[in-house]
């Protein structure tokens, strides 16, 4: 006989209490982001005590508003409170986590992204009814944030943890070679490679027109005479790819979101040297969701992917293999596309990545 479930009234109400808690982060996320693009963070981080006109007006930002944020994050035990002089303040240990000056530790980069998948929800909806995926040109702000993003998690560590992945780069690239970076955004890390490293010379490819755009602003900025940018769709890279032109390919981010991640893959295994090197930075999932339960950002990461990475993929007719798509088919692509030696690298700070080091 089958048996007869029976309520836990304890285990409703202690998720009663999650949903209420989730609600209330949910709310405080928008308001970090805020926080974060006003300067508020970091203005306040140089302050001791201050009433909101004070913080207002140092933030050169409207009295009111600055009040009703900063009540939602003394409600929410971020800002402090003192409720005689109604004076806030941010605390040292939390201006640590949300402050430019915190550099790869602030956290509040990241808050950005409710703001930009929640623009899209609508369109995410209709997916889940019709299927089909939405489109990057719907995503209001993301080249900015995910720059940004990389700004922290790639640029503050580029010289000092990932360049010495593999040994010997640093020379090689002081002495001169060729390098090309496969979905490159908006192109801050060549365009950091190209400044460091004058001798060599590099070429970044994105489907975005937009993010191009911004890579060359910058390149322009910057003055570099070494550095191309080129807006190219990748689905047939394993026919149109140079053969055996590249000392060093890279990828940052870029290989789940592909609306054909093997045929980039056999692209870059076709346009590498036969001693070149494949540096692979991709989100460290499993493969195996019962692994991935106890990812720290797990929820996060699967929601950026159902959000994001796996429907803009989708609408290229791709495959949609999400963010969290892991380190078992990571390197089962990997194999397929023609590479023999895979190495998984973890940096120590790093909890979202892993980096591969690939050869032929």
């Amino acid at each position: 006989m089958k048996e007869i479930y029976s309520f836990d009234a304890v285990k409703a109400e202690n998720f009663t209490g999650t949903l209420l808690d989730t609600l209330n982060k949910m709310a405080l996320a928008f308001m970090i982001s805020i926080g974060h693009r006003s300067g508020l963070f970091d203005t306040m981080s140089h302050m001791d005590f201050a009433t909101s006109l004070q913080i207002a007006g140092q933030a050169n930002l409207n009295e009111r508003y600055v009040r009703e944020w900063l009540c939602a994050l003394v409600t929410g035990a971020i800002v402090e409170y003192e409720a005689e002089s109604k004076a806030y303040r941010l605390p040292a240990e939390h201006a640590a986590f949300l402050t430019r000056q915190a550099g790869a530790d602030n956290i509040g980069v990241f808050m950005q992204y409710a703001a930009v998948m929640g623009e899209v929800e609508d369109e995410i909806l209709k997916c889940f009814q019709e299927g089909g995926g939405v489109p990057y040109s719907k995503y209001h702000r993301f080249h900015e944030v995910m720059a940004e993003d990389s700004g922290q998690s790639v640029l503050s560590s580029l010289e000092s943890h990932i360049l010495p992945l593999v040994p010997g780069l640093t020379d090689k690239l002081n002495a001169g070679i060729k390098m090309l970076d496969v979905g490159c955004g908006s192109g801050r890390i060549i365009n950091k490679l190209a400044l460091l490293f004058p001798q060599s010379q590099f070429t970044g490819m994105d489907l975005s027109s937009e993010a191009i755009f911004n890579a060359k602003a910058e390149t322009s900025q910057l003055g570099l005479q070494n550095v191309e940018f080129i807006i190219k769709d990748l689905s047939d890279f394993h026919d149109t790819a140079p053969v055996e032109q590249y000392d060093l390919i890279t990828t940052f981010d870029a290989i789940h979101d592909q609306g054909k991640p093997l045929n980039v893959l056999k692209g870059i295994q076709r346009a590498l040297k036969q001693d070149g090197i494949y540096l692979m930075q991709d989100i460290s999932g499993t493969s195996n969701l019962e692994e991935d339960k106890n990812h720290p950002i797990g929820p996060f990461l699967y929601t950026v992917s159902s959000m994001h990475c796996m429907t803009v993929s989708l609408a290229q007719n791709g495959e949609g293999l999400g963010a969290m798509w892991g380190e078992a088919m990571t390197k089962e692509y990997l194999k397929r596309a023609g590479f023999s030696s895979i190495e998984k690298n973890k940096l120590t700070h790093d909890i979202q990545n892993n980096w591969y080091v690939v050869k032929k």
